[in-house]
């Protein structure tokens, strides 16, 4: 998920186009038509590059056990380890997010595609803890610069190759490689382990090429930003609270953080109750769950694309209180079930896809366009947070008590910070602006 950025207009031609276009129209309307061309085509291939980043960023998530049986460490090391990725992204959502204005979209985007690559071959050649916590901060910062840069990139391409087009398409899009990615990742890499052998190596490799051909591609993608001259002295990017509404901004930084725990969940956690309280211990079905939940996002953010911001707040927040309901009953059944935990888990990802959406435009109607990166620089900061504290509380209650109490604690505790925080943001002065 990504914070929004300004998208700035592509840069005019030169006078001296404007004179050759006078002279030979035919010629000008064929040199705009390939460059459209080459933007419609951008538009695909950074939303490769995000997808592919976004994915190999998920390729731990269903070999953590593998890691846990060869170096003996607790599932609450799992949660560190986790918890070493959101600090990453949080980091560079602040420090690197907001660069690519200034310098353009390339000079931040391949950077970042290299360091993802960096930190595939730190998880390749080393296994132990100290290396994984290494190459995921690394991973981290890399999603950070990514995800501010695609997203606005995107967009710019489309907006020059269809200038006169809706927005929600390149939106759409970026939504799509964005969470799309993050389950992707998880799905191959668990496949990969439980059918190619290799495990803690094959799905690394499999991620070097793909991100090798993303900065191949990248290289080659129309700039829609130029570089600033002179350039702005450096800050990192401002958090802002606006004041004339605190307390719906605090409900909504509060729904961003519920929604984010429950992706947390499945991208850490997950395989490990389906391989000890549920003794499902397949690669490819750990992958799999983490697939099922994040398309469910996508899915449902999709579905409600016209519809009322009040409307998929109420939708998200009903979806995700069943979800978690559903995941509780999965593991206290006398005979847990897989069938149950799965589509609890689909529920509360559809959930939180539709909640985070409505929580993204609530905060869009409370602040002025300039100072609207910063308030929801605040969101994604709550978000992440939200990514990494109950997880890592939920590994915590793993060392004391069965994994099913420490379930039914961290579902009850979003729960109630749902409801507690709904009637603020789904009351009376929610504006019925579309999601």
């Amino acid at each position: 998920m990504n914070p929004v950025t300004s998208i700035p207009t592509a840069t005019a031609p030169a006078a001296g186009a404007h004179a050759l276009a006078a002279a030979d129209p035919a010629a000008a309307s064929a040199r705009d038509g390939r460059r459209r061309a080459s933007h419609g085509a951008g538009v695909w291939v950074v939303a490769y590059a995000f997808l592919v980043v976004m994915a190999y960023s998920a390729v731990p998530t269903p070999l953590y056990a593998i890691y846990q049986q060869e170096d003996g460490f607790s599932a609450f090391m799992i949660t560190v380890i986790f918890g070493a990725y959101a600090v990453g992204v949080a980091v560079s959502l602040f420090v690197v997010g907001h660069v690519s204005d200034w310098h353009g979209r390339r000079r931040v985007l391949i950077p970042a595609l290299l360091m993802s690559i960096a930190s595939a071959f730190v998880f390749l050649f080393w296994h132990d803890l100290g290396a994984l916590l290494v190459a995921r901060v690394i991973s981290g910062f890399a999603i950070g610069a990514v995800t501010a840069t695609a997203t606005a990139w995107i967009a710019e391409l489309h907006a020059t190759d269809r200038p006169d087009a809706s927005q929600r398409r390149p939106q759409l899009v970026a939504t799509a490689a964005n969470l799309g990615g993050i389950g992707l990742g998880p799905l191959v890499s668990g496949v990969l382990a439980q059918w190619v052998g290799h495990p803690l190596t094959v799905p690394f490799i499999v991620s070097i090429g793909a991100l090798t051909v993303a900065v191949v591609l990248v290289a080659l993608t129309p700039e829609t930003r130029t570089r600033a001259t002179p350039l702005p002295r450096y800050r990192p990017q401002r958090v802002s609270v606006p004041q004339q509404a605190r307390a719906r901004y605090l409900s909504a930084a509060v729904g961003a953080a519920i929604a984010f725990a429950a992706f947390g969940l499945f991208t850490s956690l997950a395989p490990t109750f389906l391989a000890g309280t549920l003794h499902h211990s397949s690669r490819a079905l750990a992958g799999a769950a983490a697939f099922a939940v994040f398309g469910a996002a996508v899915v449902a953010q999709s579905a409600i694309m016209t519809r009322s911001t009040r409307e998929a707040l109420t939708a998200g927040i009903a979806t995700m209180l069943v979800g978690l309901a559903v995941l509780v009953a999965a593991v206290w059944l006398s005979q847990p079930s897989l069938f149950l935990f799965l589509a609890g888990g689909v529920l509360a990802g559809a959930g939180g896809g539709m909640l985070f959406k409505g929580v993204i435009a609530t905060v869009a109607t409370l602040t002025v366009p300039e100072r609207r990166a910063e308030a929801l620089a605040g969101i994604f900061l709550a978000g992440y947070i939200g990514l990494a504290v109950p997880v890592m509380g939920l590994g915590v209650l793993s060392q004391y008590v069965v994994p099913r109490v420490g379930l039914l604690v961290f579902a009850g505790v979003l729960g109630l910070l749902i409801v507690v925080a709904a009637p603020t943001l789904v009351g009376r002065g929610t504006r019925a602006a579309r999601a």
